[in-house]
Parts: structure tokens; sequence; C-alpha cells
């Protein structure tokens, strides 16, 4: 089996990617889609009509699975990719055995995910940069009502965001702290979100996955 990953360095949902496939030793090509300005057109490459019949969202990233067989599979959407390889290499677990830890560690994610994440994502900020928004205090102010909901649901003395073990939550909470710190948000009001992010950092799979440390960071210096 192959495993292709399709992403872009600064993409939050390809960062929360490259750390499940971390943290399940896996190995995979990174595949640079430059979502800024690497289309036939100049649009950005999750535009051109290669990239949008695996995707057809026109978004990051893309998963792309080589059988042994030959078979090709696309997945898409994030969340989903992390689920189908939780489910399909068993260990270490991202989603908990646990019926309601399952559940909460899927809300955090979605908490990210859906809560704070459209509203920062290129396209959005595209856009209210276009009708003469100030995009700084437009995302600032989500991710910081963001991650003020995600410091309550996360309270407790666990290590991670749900008990001992990183979970499908982390993967979305540190890119998510990695945007905050990019467009300057105060974290001094979210010590457990800054303490969960610590430990996630210290581990091997999450450091991998640092934007400024992939390939099409590094050749952008």
């Amino acid at each position: 089996m192959k495993l292709r990953l399709h992403n872009y360095w600064r993409s939050s949902a390809s960062h929360r990617v490259r750390i499940a496939l971390g943290l399940k030793n896996l190995e995979w090509e990174y595949v640079v889609v430059d979502i800024l300005k690497g289309g036939s057109a100049g649009g950005g490459g999750q535009h051109d009509l290669g990239y949008r019949t695996m995707n057809p969202m026109a978004q990051v990233p893309t998963l792309e699975i080589t059988e042994d067989d030959g078979r090709v599979h696309t997945l898409t959407q994030s969340l989903p990719i992390i689920e189908y390889l939780d489910e399909r290499f068993v260990d270490p677990r991202l989603l908990p055995v646990n019926l309601e830890a399952r559940a909460h560690a899927r809300a955090v994610a979605e908490m990210v995910n859906s809560g704070i994440q459209p509203l920062q994502n290129l396209s959005t900020t595209n856009k209210v940069g276009a009708i003469g928004g100030d995009v700084k205090t437009w995302v600032q102010g989500f991710i910081t009502r963001g991650l003020a909901a995600i410091e309550e649901a996360v309270a407790g003395n666990s290590r991670f965001c749900v008990g001992d073990a990183p979970t499908i939550a982390d993967c979305c909470l540190v890119p998510q702290v990695h945007s905050a710190r990019r467009f300057g948000v105060d974290l001094a009001g979210f010590p457990r979100i800054v303490a969960i992010a610590a430990a996630c950092e210290a581990l091997p799979a999450f450091a991998a996955a640092q934007p400024d440390r992939q390939p099409d960071a590094i050749a952008a210096r």
C-alpha cells in the first residue's frame, strides 16, 4: 500500500492529517498543492482540473491510497481521513474506546473544524479583505471565542484533550493553536490549551508535522 497526501504546509486541515499519519507511524509521500499561486491559471493548485477530479471542493488535503493490487482510493476532508486511518490502522487509537470519551474527542475536534477554522481559512479572509474588512481583527475574534469554549471543554487534569494519550481532538487543537499564534491571538487566558499544546508538541509526530518543517515551507524561504 502507498499513501500520498496532497496538502499545503500552512493549511491547518493538512496539518491535522500529517499529525495523524505520524501518530500512526505510517510512511507516506508529501505532494505539494500550492493553494496561493500553484494553479495553471494562477489561482492556486487546488483549482486545477486534475486536482478537482480528486477533490471536487478544491480544498486540501486529499489522501490518495494505492492498494497493493493497484486499486486507488481518494479521501477528502480532514476529519473523515483521520477516522479512516484510525479504523484501518487501529494502534494507537485516535478515537477513544469509551463511548462518552469518543464523543467528547469528536466534539472538541468539531469545535475547531466547524466553529473556528472555516472563519479563518483563505477563501473567507479573501472575501473579508475584498469588502474592506480588517482581516486580522476578524480572525482574532473568532479564534478567541472558539478557544474560550475549548478551554472549558478540556478542563481537568488529563495530559491531552481527552485522557492521557493524543486523540483526534489534539490533532485539531494543535494546528489551531499554531494559527492563533500566527494571527497574534493572546493565549494567556487559555492555560489548559497552552499546556496541552506543549505536551503534544513534545511528541515526534507533532513536531514533524509542524508547518515550517514541510518541504514547501522550506522551499519558500
